[in-house]
C-alpha cells in the first residue's frame, strides 16, 4: 500500500491504528490524516523509537493491513525476537489441535 492508498483508506484504518498504537490520541490520529510521514513521526514521538524503527514498524503494519491479514497488534510492546508473524501463529494453532 502506498502513501496515496493510505490516505484514501485512513478513515477505515484509523481504528486499527488506534488498536496498534494505543498511545496515539484521537487528536494525533486526526492530525495524521492518512499521511504516512506524520504517522511515523507520531509513533516515534509517543513510543520513543528511533526514526528508522518507527518507519519499519509503520511499514510492517501497513503491509500487514494491505495483505488483509489484519494489523500486527501489540508488536510495539514486544522485543523483535518475540514478535511472531501470521505463519507462526497459525503453526501454534495447528500444534494445539
Amino acid at each position: 500500500m502506498n502513501s496515496d492508498q493510505l490516505a484514501g483508506k485512513w478513515q477505515q484504518m484509523k481504528g486499527e491504528a488506534k488498536v496498534q498504537w494505543g498511545k496515539l490520541t484521537d487528536d494525533d490520529l486526526m492530525q495524521i490524516g492518512g499521511q504516512k510521514d506524520k504517522l511515523i513521526g507520531k509513533v516515534q514521538e509517543r513510543y520513543g523509537y528511533a526514526k528508522e524503527e518507527a518507519q519499519r514498524r509503520v511499514d510492517d503494519w501497513i503491509n500487514a493491513s494491505a495483505s488483509n491479514s489484519g494489523p500486527m497488534k501489540d508488536q510495539h510492546s514486544k522485543p523483535p525476537n518475540q514478535q511472531m508473524g501470521k505463519n507462526a501463529t497459525q503453526q501454534e494453532l495447528a500444534n494445539k489441535r
